[in-house]
């Protein structure tokens, strides 16, 4: 049997659902500039198209079983990844804004403006300034804040590498403190 050109993407898709590592190099190396260009385009944020592409790698290789040449070609499928992964992070994303819309609007039956409660103001300004992170970002800090989950277990939970989380919450604390100082200066 002759075996096929290494360009041959049937050969590729062969090789990368074989659990070849060299077949996802060469598809890291092909498409991540595609799946990186979708990501951006609809999320807007390089952040998050590097953590969808980053993503969408890593759930090829976890699903290369699933990888059937004779359906598809190996940039169809990547496509498909992708679009879940980005409609992953607008579904956070939505969440997110209704859990701070939810925050805002704690007691709606009550007459007039509430009273000023420092610890609700804290709140509505952290979540805030978890909003502006977008996810996964804010889901990570959550996880490991609120809940008060190590790296590894977030990176479980949020289905991400644990590289991944520990820079989403290292680079979201950083913003989360440069947006609280910038608030509360103006407050000032």
């Amino acid at each position: 049997m002759v075996r096929d050109s290494p360009d041959d993407p049937d050969d590729l898709a062969v090789r990368l659902r074989a659990g070849d590592r060299g077949a996802l190099e060469e598809a890291y190396t092909r498409w991540s500039g595609l799946v990186h260009t979708l990501a951006l385009r609809s999320l807007g944020d390089h952040h998050d198209a590097e953590d969808v592409t980053q993503q969408v790698f890593v759930a090829a290789w976890r699903g290369r079983h699933t990888l059937d040449p004779d359906r598809g070609s190996v940039p169809g499928w990547l496509v498909g990844i992708t679009r879940h992964r980005v409609a992953d992070v607008h579904a956070a994303r939505a969440r997110a804004a209704r859990d701070a819309d939810a925050v805002a609007a704690q007691d709606p039956g009550r007459a007039g403006p509430p009273p000023v409660d420092d610890r609700l103001a804290a709140r509505l300004l952290l979540a805030d300034a978890l909003e502006h992170l977008g996810e996964p970002r804010a889901s990570a800090i959550r996880l490991a804040v609120v809940d008060e989950l190590t790296h590894e277990e977030v990176a479980r939970r949020l289905d991400l590498p644990l590289g991944t989380v520990k820079s989403h919450i290292r680079r979201g604390l950083a913003a989360l403190r440069t947006h609280l100082e910038e608030v509360t200066r103006d407050d000032a």
